[in-house]
C-alpha cells in the first residue's frame, strides 16, 4: 500500500538515506547539523517535503516550495525540487503518486505555475513530461557555486 503524506521529523533517516540516493558523490548534511537543517526545511513557511510510503517505508521524497509574487493578480508559483525514489523502488508508480500529489497541493494553493529542474540525460524528463510539465515555452539555466551531481 502507498501512501503520500508530509514529511516528519521522525522521517529525518529515511529521507537522509534518499538525499544520499540522489547527491551521488555530493555531500548531504548529516548529523546534528543535518536534524536542525531538517527541522527548519520542515518549518519553513510555504514548504513541504512530501514522502511516499509503501508498507511503512518511506521510499520517495519531493520538495515543494509556495512562492508568493507580484504578477499574474499575485497568484504565487511553486518550485519543486530534491525530486528521489530509491532506485530499488523506481518504476512501480511511486514517484508518479507522489508528484501527483505535490502537484495537487500546489494547484491547491492557488499557484498559477509549478516549476522544476531536472538533470540532463538522468531518463528523468520523460517522467515529468507525462506528468504534464513542457520544456516548450521556457529555458532552465542554473547558475552554482558548487560543481555539478556526480554520479556514483
Amino acid at each position: 500500500m502507498v501512501t503520500v503524506r508530509a514529511a516528519r521529523s521522525t522521517d529525518y533517516e529515511a529521507v537522509l538515506a534518499l538525499y544520499r540516493e540522489l547527491m551521488g558523490e555530493n555531500p548531504v548534511i548529516e548529523g546534528a547539523d543535518g536534524e536542525r537543517r531538517f527541522a527548519e526545511v520542515l518549518a519553513h513557511p510555504g514548504t513541504t517535503l512530501f514522502v511516499a510510503e509503501e508498507d511503512g517505508a518511506v521510499v520517495s521524497v519531493a520538495t515543494l516550495h509556495v512562492l508568493p509574487n507580484m504578477t499574474f493578480g499575485g497568484k504565487p508559483y511553486a518550485l519543486v525540487e530534491n525530486v528521489v525514489t530509491l532506485a530499488r523502488c523506481q518504476g512501480r508508480g511511486l514517484g508518479t503518486r507522489l508528484m501527483e500529489h505535490l502537484i495537487e497541493a500546489a494547484w491547491g494553493a492557488g499557484c498559477y505555475k509549478i516549476m522544476l529542474l531536472t538533470a540532463q540525460g538522468y531518463g528523468a524528463r520523460d517522467f515529468y513530461a507525462k506528468l504534464g510539465f513542457s520544456d516548450t515555452d521556457k529555458h532552465g539555466m542554473t547558475l552554482r557555486r558548487a560543481p555539478p551531481r556526480r554520479p556514483r
